[in-house]
């Protein structure tokens, strides 16, 4: 049987800033900042992007609003959203973060996307991979987990790549514009390889 860890105490997250992250093929994950409302507006134009995340169009105003909700999600300790740029001073092409995060249960669930100009570079495994070690490691969750679509084979691809074993299929669990779908669960736990 293995030992119950200690529950992480309110300001185990929030104590510091957000962090700011290289990865390791040049891409940098920083936390969304004003200015990037344009690139929130403009992703929820796109087909992919609008197909596997449930997103309505959003005005500049209501990107600026998301961003600034974003940072108050990060102080009251519910979520860790990044943009995902090619360089630090970029705009992002794509988002990864950690919501339904539970310190005193030790867990979260991944959230992410990528506009087509970030898609093919690796970025997303690379993000999934540093956001987890931070969130297992640094800040002690046990338990992380991604789910998707089973028509979603990307989203697959990265879990599958980034370490996340598939647990299973979740029937009917997942609603999209174009009906129920079948969901994947994955995971990674502390100590996975």
């Amino acid at each position: 049987m293995r030992a119950i860890p200690p529950v992480l105490p309110a300001g185990a997250m929030n104590r510091t800033g957000q962090p700011a992250f290289t990865l390791p093929n040049g891409f940098h994950l920083r936390p969304w900042r004003p200015d990037d409302a344009e690139v929130l507006v403009r992703s929820c134009h796109d087909p992919e992007i609008r197909r596997w995340n449930r997103t309505d169009p959003l005005s500049p105003d209501e990107a600026r609003a998301k961003i600034a909700h974003w940072g108050r999600r990060w102080q009251d300790e519910q979520a860790a959203i990044w943009a995902i740029a090619p360089s630090p001073g970029a705009g992002p092409v794509g988002l990864i973060g950690l919501a339904d995060i539970d310190l005193a249960g030790g867990s979260a669930e991944f959230l992410y996307w990528l506009l087509p100009e970030g898609r093919g570079h690796g970025a997303m495994v690379d993000a999934t991979v540093r956001v987890s070690r931070w969130a297992l490691d640094d800040l002690g969750l046990h338990r992380l987990r991604i789910t998707h679509s089973v028509a979603n084979p990307a989203s697959c691809q990265v879990a599958a790549k980034a370490g996340f074993t598939l647990e299973g299929t979740l029937r009917s669990a997942l609603l999209h514009a174009d009906g129920w779908h079948d969901e994947h669960l994955h995971a990674r736990v502390h100590g996975d390889p």
